[in-house]
Parts: structure tokens; sequence; C-alpha cells
């Protein structure tokens, strides 16, 4: 009994400890994927006479794709495959039409959020890290 309620208590202590060094890690690596996007949108776009990835053929009158701009980035030398959320492991990306905005907050049910008029990149995740940082503003 003695042994079993002091692994209790170790246990106790030890699974908090693991639990914010997995959110830690998840968050070191969503801050590098957005990174890496962010910089082969910007690679490509200044190797397509400034059209960002996301428009099918390149025609920035065309409505944004997902498809297009994944296309656009791995089908080149850009990016070796999907980024994915480290959150909700989505690979799905809500596109954003050039006159329109970015909504106000997160949701969660893409794994990014992207507007091709301005090159912005999000990560679709709601909370925040623990510095108080939204992993939405990263």
């Amino acid at each position: 009994m003695i042994v079993v309620a002091v692994l209790g208590i170790l246990a106790a202590i030890v699974v908090p400890q693991f639990q914010s060094h997995t959110s830690e890690a998840r968050a070191s690596t969503s801050k590098n994927n957005l990174r890496i996007v962010r910089g082969a949108i910007e690679l490509y776009s200044a190797q397509h006479g400034g059209v960002p990835p996301g428009y099918p053929g390149d025609d920035i009158e065309a409505a944004p794709q997902e498809a297009a701009f994944y296309a656009s980035l791995t089908g080149g030398h850009y990016l070796s495959k999907k980024p994915a959320n480290p959150f909700n492991k989505l690979t799905t990306i809500r596109m954003i039409s050039n006159d329109g905005t970015f909504p106000a907050a997160a949701t969660g049910q893409f794994g990014w959020i992207y507007q091709p008029a301005t090159k912005e990149f999000r990560m679709d995740q709601p909370g925040a890290d623990s510095t108080g940082t939204s992993f939405y503003s990263y």
C-alpha cells in the first residue's frame, strides 16, 4: 500500500512536467513551421514576379485555392511536404480571398489560415503558450 501511494505521489509530480514540455515542443514546432512556410511564400513570390502561391496558374485575379497553394510550394523546390499544425495535426488551409479579412480569432477547424494578397500565413489554433502569447498571433 505504501509503495502504491509513493508511486501515485511521484506520478502526480512528474506527469505535469511532461505535459508542459509537450506543449512547449508543439509551440516551438509551430513557430518553426510558420517560419519555413513564410520563407517559402516569399521565395516563391520573388521567383514568380511578385505573385504569391495560392492562385491557380499564378493568376492573381482568380480565387485563391488550397490545392494551388500546395501545388505551387510542394511541386517545386520550396516545401518537401504539407506542414501539419502540431496541435490539431491538420494540413488544411482556410484561404482568405483578396478582399477578405482574417477572422478575429482562431477556430481550430483548419491547420492554417492564408491570404495570398497579403502573403499573411497564420496557424489556426486557439489558446496561448506558456508566456501568454496567442498561437494565432505567432
